[in-house]
């Protein structure tokens, strides 16, 4: 419970950083370079012209470990068709917890270590998770806050790879 606590007085921190709405449905997905939990450099740029599900959240937070299995399956499922999952964590846990965690969910994308630029580039985060769909041209297709079903992001997933 007080790691719960820990992720939301960090959220709520930084919202009050990030008071522009700098990423919205139709506009351009703003870049970036953040490391991941192998400390390697990862840019959003990297993955360009596929379909990109960018996930904002935290391994203490209830809703945002429903959707992983979901989007462990997506990842295996549309991955040679052109999508990319990435998760980007707002948790200040250790290092060695967050990558613990990714190997025993069995996370297959991307997970990368926010900070506060990335989150005044896509916020304010009002809460977690919060997921953004790109289309492969890099335009921000739908921005979901909270627990969303697998179907959803598969409808999304066909719509924006033509099936």
């Amino acid at each position: 419970m007080f790691r719960y606590w820990k992720v939301f007085a960090f959220v709520l921190i930084l919202m009050g950083s990030s008071m522009s709405y700098a990423a919205e449905e139709g506009e351009k997905a703003p870049d970036f370079t953040l490391p991941d939990i192998s400390q390697k450099e990862v840019r959003l740029s990297d993955y360009r012209g596929k379909v990109i599900i960018l996930d904002f959240w935290a391994p203490e937070c209830n809703p945002c470990r429903m959707e992983i299995p979901d989007f462990v399956e997506l990842q295996k499922e549309w991955a040679d068709q052109g999508l990319q999952i990435i998760g980007i964590t707002l948790s200040r846990t250790r290092l060695e917890v967050l990558k613990s965690f990714a190997k025993t969910h069995k996370i297959n994308y991307p997970v990368l270590l926010g900070d506060e630029v990335i989150l005044r580039k896509y916020g304010p985060i009002r809460g977690i998770p919060t997921t953004f769909v790109i289309d492969k041209e890099g335009k921000i297709y739908k921005k979901y806050i909270g627990y969303r079903k697998k179907k959803i992001f598969e409808e999304d997933i066909k719509k924006l790879l033509g099936r």
